[in-house]
């Protein structure tokens, strides 16, 4: 039996035998992904349909910029996380470097613009349809955005899954702000590189198969999520809410 052969059945054993070595960096790694995803999942529908609904000189600027971020390397991130968390830096008082805080930070900058620019173009395209007819019922800018973001919530739903998956198989930030301390800040995308740089070839493949799952799945909860909407039936109409508010 060759090498690899032996690697892979060994990762196989690791995974189904729940060796806690493997499973104690998977809980943590979905432990700071999903802690970051659900910060900027608020922060970044919120912002993201105030801006589908909202005209103010420099716009045009702020989306090329928040274009440009989704493009944003992690390992820029991390580094400055890393200058602002650092003992000199303006947040170094918090005492956050290489700890499951300033992962998590890392993470929630990384995927705001993210779902933040996603969701602007799911409200935007439906306020194209719709924003002249509710703005006449008396909307806001604001109150319009959170209705046509809960009119379109399973499209959200599907951002957030999206978002998910790029926290989790990020490595850049999470190497350089959490310091890839075992059992503390190491998580699966860090401890796939350090095991293999060390020739630990059983664990990194067996987190290697882990985190692929993982990644299936989340593609797999997209793909059901779309056909489900596709064959679901019409929601109850967002102008009934505003009418609502408005009697």
């Amino acid at each position: 039996m060759n090498t690899f052969s032996d690697s892979v059945l060994t990762a196989l054993n690791l995974v189904t035998s729940f060796d806690p070595a493997l499973w104690v960096v998977v809980s943590r790694s979905l432990a700071v992904s999903a802690t970051a995803c659900l910060l900027a999942y608020g922060v970044g529908v919120a912002l993201g349909a105030w801006l589908a609904v909202s005209r103010f000189r420099g716009r045009g600027a702020v989306l090329v910029g928040l274009n440009t971020l989704l493009a944003l390397p992690s390992v820029v991130v991390g580094l400055v996380v890393y200058l602002m968390l650092s003992r000199t830096g303006p947040l170094g008082f918090l005492g956050w470097m290489f700890s499951f805080k300033a992962m998590v930070l890392a993470q929630f900058i990384l995927v705001v613009p993210v779902v933040t620019a996603l969701t602007r173009q799911v409200v935007e395209d439906v306020e194209r349809q719709h924003g002249e007819q509710w703005a006449s019922l008396g909307a806001g800018p604001w109150m319009r955005g959170l209705l046509l973001a809960w009119d379109e919530r399973l499209a959200l739903l599907m951002i957030g899954v999206t978002a998910f998956g790029r926290a989790i198989s990020e490595v850049g930030a999470v190497m350089i702000v959490g310091g890839n301390i075992d059992g503390f800040t190491r998580v699966m995308t860090t401890a796939i590189a350090l095991e293999t740089s060390k020739g630990d070839l059983p664990l990194a493949l067996g987190l290697g198969m882990v985190l692929l799952a993982v990644v299936l799945l989340l593609n797999a909860l997209v793909a059901g999520l779309r056909q489900w909407g596709e064959r679901r039936h019409a929601s109850p109409k967002t102008v009934q809410a505003l009418e609502g508010l408005r009697s």
